[in-house]
């Protein structure tokens, strides 16, 4: 059976740490905990949008803090809302999940759906960062893949990726599954439970944020490599994909 043709998705859960209006009074003299890597995945949605444009490919995307809500976390999860949101009325934490979580989810979802439904295998690349030091323990990367080991698919391309990213940059860090665990909690597992290795392959892309940090060229070149080595990797891997 020849394989599908591939179509490419994008999504940023954490793309920055606005406050709706209605929701304001919750954060009250929080300031700083929403600009923090709780509040946001700085660099995240630049990238996402850099990514789309290049391969001319959908984006979904939020702007709204992950401290109201997380979209990244399942239903049920104890960090899908914040200290500041979960312990609010339950209709209250309902209204928001409502309005701010499930669209986002649903419409992903929907769109992955469609083109599974055409016979095509999607390739979906959520953007996210990480922050350098966690509890005083350094990360020791500069980019990372999180897959499922299992699902050959999403294993093929990550390691595609790394491989191409890595003959551009010598000089960087990179790291498979790290600094989580790919079948940790999150919004890809819920869509592995749904398509197959051969229809969907979720790929969460991490970077470090000193690079959106610093800012500058050294920021910008790291997004023209990552774009340049998906392409590559591509191109290399999709005889294989499935």
């Amino acid at each position: 059976m020849s394989p599908r043709p591939i179509r490419l998705i994008f999504s940023c859960e954490h793309g920055g740490h606005q406050v709706p209006a209605r929701h304001a009074k919750l954060f009250f003299r929080q300031e700083a905990l929403l600009a923090s890597h709780r509040g946001w995945d700085p660099g995240a949605l630049t990238l996402a949008k850099a990514l789309a444009r290049t391969f001319d490919a959908p984006l979904h995307a939020s702007t709204t803090t992950r401290l109201l809500v997380d979209l990244n976390r399942s239903p049920g999860h104890a960090q899908q809302f914040s200290e500041i949101t979960r312990d609010l009325p339950p209709a209250e934490r309902h209204a928001i999940a409502s309005r701010y979580y499930e669209p986002h989810r649903q419409r992903l979802e929907a769109a992955i759906a469609a083109h599974v439904a055409a016979g095509e295998q999607v390739i979906h690349i959520a953007s996210h960062s990480f922050t350098p030091v966690l509890d005083g323990a350094v990360r020791r990367a500069d980019v990372a893949w999180l897959y499922d080991p299992r699902r050959r698919s999403e294993f093929r391309v990550s390691r595609h990726w790394r491989r191409s990213l890595q003959m551009r940059r010598h000089d960087l860090q990179l790291r498979l599954n790290y600094p989580y665990r790919g079948r940790s909690d999150g919004l890809t597992m819920r869509f592995r439970r749904r398509f197959s290795d051969d229809s969907y392959v979720g790929i969460e892309l991490e970077v470090n944020q000193r690079f959106a940090a610093a800012g500058g060229r050294q920021w910008q070149r790291l997004r023209g490599d990552i774009i340049a080595a998906l392409g590559a990797a591509l191109t290399t891997a999709a005889p294989a994909v499935p």
